[in-house]
């Protein structure tokens, strides 16, 4: 497959270190920075996991900058204390109280899937959060339990909405993990804009031109250099566009309209806050807490037509699609997760690529925390 073939070879500047080695050691500088052991293994699982499944943009690249430095700078608590604001049969609100995002969705799944196995559906919802993580792990804690697991979240605006050009949105993923009768479940954990601060996170390491049509000036026009976009999609002079891309032409509109879908149901359901509420500054531009919302949703086949029947037909659905006639040059049709699955068997033998703007971070961190661990990468 020609997809594995360049898979080594984009990672060749890469230190790679083991799936176990890595969790520890993000476990430990959590607990480091203030995180109760408990809960920096719920972070950590969700961290590798990204890791695992070849999602470079959420996993070790994210340790430092977004909760590390987030928690010495006072606006994210690294102990989370969840209040149930209101539970009824198949639903929930909680609020995590400025708490790990990662904590609070975890609970929330879990939530969800019990209230799911009595009544078939669970939804629960959280407000004042903050980044949890991929969307997919939380989709597919529901896909080990059998059942359909849907999740969102807002986010600090970056998306412009189509025919403007200042960034109101977040990246809101809308994502879906359902079982299949194959070695992974079809999962599809996507931002609604075309790219997430994140991915252009990753190609500034790597010192990489960003493609045209990602992000745009308050004069419409599209840019390419990456690391005065990242400084520019923080204080509103660049943002992201929606899936589609620039305008109506190619369909703008509908990643705008799914963003706005996941905006209200991250707030809304839950009288939480939204779009420039989540800029994470004040009027003086001094660092604030990002009060973010989610939901999840879990859903109990059994309570249909039966796990079984879903998982065969779900993985009927993607074969046929994976069989289907190529395009030219092509040599194969990729369904959601499974990218992710063969990453995750390529880097269970390999471990997880590390770039050297990470090792660097992590040898901050080892040395911060006077953590006994000492990598190759360091040799060289």
């Amino acid at each position: 497959m020609k997809y594995m073939d360049e898979y080594a070879e984009h990672y060749k500047d890469c230190a790679w270190v083991g799936f176990e080695e890595l969790e520890k050691f993000m476990e430990e500088a959590l607990i480091h920075a203030g995180v109760p052991a408990p809960d920096a293994k719920i972070i950590g699982d969700v961290l590798i996991e990204s890791d695992k499944r070849g999602i470079d943009s959420h996993g070790i690249g994210r340790l430092k900058p977004i909760y590390i430095d987030r928690i010495d700078m006072g606006i994210m608590n690294p102990v989370t204390e969840i209040e149930v604001i209101k539970d009824k049969d198949a639903t929930a609100v909680l609020d995590a109280h400025n708490g790990m995002g990662h904590v609070a969705g975890y609970k929330a799944m879990e939530m969800a899937i019990e209230k799911a196995k009595k009544y078939g559906l669970g939804m629960v919802v959280v407000r004042n959060s903050n980044h949890y993580g991929i969307a997919g792990y939380f989709a597919t804690m529901a896909t080990k339990a059998g059942m359909l697991g849907i999740t969102g979240t807002n986010a600090r605006p970056s998306i412009a909405p189509t025919n403007g050009v200042e960034n109101m949105l977040g990246t809101n993923p809308l994502t879906f993990g359902l079982p299949t009768d194959e070695e992974f479940p079809f999962v599809l954990d996507c931002a609604t804009s075309v790219t997430q601060r994140g991915k252009i996170e990753v190609y500034g390491r790597a010192g990489k031109a960003l493609p045209a049509g990602w992000v745009l000036d308050h004069e419409g026009k599209t840019r390419t250099d990456t690391q005065q976009v990242l400084e520019d999609l923080t204080t509103g002079k660049a943002a992201l566009t929606p899936l589609g891309g620039i305008g109506e032409v190619t369909g703008g509109y509908k990643g705008f309209g799914y963003a706005t879908v996941v905006e209200i149901l991250s707030a809304a359901l839950q009288d939480g806050a939204w779009m420039k509420a989540l800029n994470g500054f004040d009027d003086e531009h001094k660092a604030i807490p990002y009060p973010l919302g989610h939901f999840f949703i879990a859903i109990d086949p059994e309570h249909f037509m039966g796990l079984d029947t879903f998982k065969r037909i779900a993985g009927s659905i993607c074969r046929e699609l994976r069989a289907s006639k190529l395009a030219p040059g092509e040599d194969y049709i990729f369904t959601a997760g499974e990218k992710e699955y063969l990453s995750y068997q390529f880097r269970k033998e390999h471990g997880c690529p590390v770039p050297p703007s990470l090792q660097k971070v992590m040898v901050t961190l080892r040395d911060r925390f006077k953590m006994n661990y000492s990598w190759d990468f360091e040799k060289k």
